[in-house]
């Protein structure tokens, strides 16, 4: 998607086919005039608001969230800026749509839906040439590449080329929420191929039709993509999201400390898991260094989590040994323990020297956690029985339920049977919950209160690498902007429809801390909110300066 200038906008139909330059019914009648546009606009000329109104009505009255997922990605293939307009308008109300939950179902029949590009497709096939094939995209001002395999998306298992529907919302948001200029924005399929068998059956499947290579050929692969990305887009940070758990954990520990890049599964799940128990934790005046925290998952997102969790437990004063005995772990095979012979490397460091056990409730009676979190992509698995004990056992336990798209439990479920105890939070939005009088607000403790304001912030600093330390300040600049009367009503999280404040609130702090440490690659300037804000993409039409 090009972002032309004055001296290289297309002219006539072509610039009706370019979203980005494109103003449909706004055009003024002098630019209409000099840019062949007339006759192929109806005679009336339209504001931004005018449009957007159309595009409300048109929602309306579609039957769902996927059919307004559609209509909204074509509306962003003809114009961006008004497709930005409407889902910067009420963030609340949209990010479900463009992102989790409703993405689950886009992607599962993405193949299906297909209707343009929308990013780029880099396959085994361009081995020994991805830096000419990265070329062949038209802005050379790329700042940020998100990348997939989809070789595990939102608990639908590889689904291949699939998959590339998260690249595409993902960087959405941080446009949409963190106010990231779109154009320096790149979506990529790594098409690797997939052992989905259904997939490569599927007839309208629009990935490779074989089996992911193996690791070597896989690993060479990968290391070309991220050296052509050095070559063609310098500064450009690597989003890494949705890659299979063990490729994802391996390329993260590769590359963080050779160029700038980020895994969202793995730094964002566990900054804002963070930023919710801060908050938690706050609501109950009581340090993380003092609760005892159980995982039911053990992939690379809750191994995420655990080591972040094990780093701000350092910071207040634990020893690595000290907060990582804190921390018990369960995989689908049970009790993460120094027995078991099927344990990765990343998972050892957890393993405990205790007996075996593959029941939760069992593992909850044994450690008495203050803290549960699921990360399990097992619906259905924090029962009745286990929520209980927790609340038996702490008068607020906190619970987080982070599986998408389904819950390890349901908001509704967590306060009925703890009795309105429960400090809880899913990786979903659930609607409020109301027990007699009580009020119930429950947290969505998802990624895109993390990666649009980090984003936002490594776009202005241009840091070397993101570190653990930045990582965490993201977690504790999202978790001070929840105020005390916020806290009090048992929120976790601020209200999605301040999300770009929140953001921006978040890049500043983010900024300061980068600059504090000599990590950033610009001149810090005297006002950093002030410069940051001068940057920021606000959806308006600009207008064209014509010969």
């Amino acid at each position: 998607m090009t972002h032309p200038t004055s001296r290289s906008i297309p002219r006539g139909a072509a610039l009706l086919n370019d979203p980005a330059a494109n103003k449909g019914t706004a055009f003024s009648a002098e630019e209409r005039r000099a840019l062949d546009l007339e006759g192929l606009l109806p005679p009336q000329i339209e504001t931004l608001e005018r449009q957007a109104e159309r595009v409300f009505r048109h929602l309306d009255a579609k039957p769902n969230d996927l059919e307004r997922y559609i209509y909204l990605s074509g509306l962003g293939d003809r114009n961006e800026t008004l497709f930005y307009k409407v889902i910067m308008s009420d963030p609340a109300r949209f990010v479900p749509i463009v992102y989790a939950p409703t993405l689950g179902a886009v992607c599962k029949a993405f193949s299906h839906l297909y209707r343009r590009p929308r990013g780029m497709y880099i396959s085994l096939e361009h081995k020994g040439r991805i830096a000419s094939v990265l070329r062949n995209w038209p802005e050379r001002n790329v700042r940020f590449i998100c990348v997939t395999t989809g070789g595990r998306i939102l608990g639908l298992g590889d689904i291949g080329a699939n998959g590339m529907g998260i690249p595409i919302g993902k960087l959405q948001l941080y446009t949409a929420c963190g106010a990231v200029p779109p154009h320096t924005t790149l979506p990529i399929q790594l098409d690797i191929g997939t052992t989905n068998a259904a997939l490569r059956a599927d007839p309208l499947y629009l990935g490779l039709r074989r089996e992911p290579p193996e690791q070597d050929e896989l690993d060479a692969f990968v290391e070309e993509f991220v050296e052509a990305v050095q070559e063609v887009f310098p500064p450009c940070c690597i989003h890494f999201e949705d890659w299979k758990g063990t490729d994802a954990i391996r390329y993260l520990a590769r590359y963080r400390d050779r160029v700038l890049c980020y895994n969202d599964d793995i730094q964002g799940t566990a900054a804002v898991t963070l930023a919710g128990l801060t908050t938690a934790l706050q609501i109950i005046d009581a340090p993380l260094s003092e609760q005892k925290i159980v995982f039911f998952g053990a992939g690379s997102s809750g191994l995420g989590i655990a080591d972040l969790l094990v780093r701000a437990m350092q910071r207040e004063g634990l020893s690595e040994s000290d907060a990582r005995a804190r921390i018990t772990m369960m995989d689908k095979d049970g009790l993460l323990v120094a027995s078991r012979t099927d344990l990765s490397e990343q998972q050892r460091p957890y393993a405990r020297d205790e007996a075996p056990a593959t029941d939760l409730l069992d593992v909850v009676d044994r450690v008495r956690p203050s803290i549960l979190i699921g990360v399990s992509t097992a619906g259905g698995t924090f029962t009745q029985a286990v929520v209980e004990r927790m609340s038996a056992i702490n008068n607020r336990p906190i619970i987080f339920a982070l599986s998408i798209p389904n819950a390890e439990c349901t908001a509704e479920q967590a306060y009925t049977w703890s009795k309105g105890q429960a400090l809880y939070a899913a990786g979903i939005q659930y609607p409020v919950v109301q027990m007699g009088e009580r009020e119930f607000h429950p947290g969505q403790a998802n990624n895109f209160y993390i990666f649009p304001g980090l984003g936002l912030a490594t776009y202005a600093t241009c840091p070397r690498h993101i570190t653990d330390d930045i990582i965490i300040e993201a977690a504790h600049a999202l978790a001070d902007q929840v105020d005390l009367a916020t806290r009090t009503r048992g929120r976790l999280f601020p209200p999605q429809d301040q999300i770009v404040e929140v953001e921006i609130t978040s890049a500043c702090r983010l900024a300061e801390y980068i600059f504090d440490h000599d990590m950033a690659h610009v001149e810090r300037p005297d006002d950093i909110r002030k410069w940051i804000e001068g940057m920021i993409y606000t959806p308006a039409y600009k207008p064209i300066v014509l010969d």
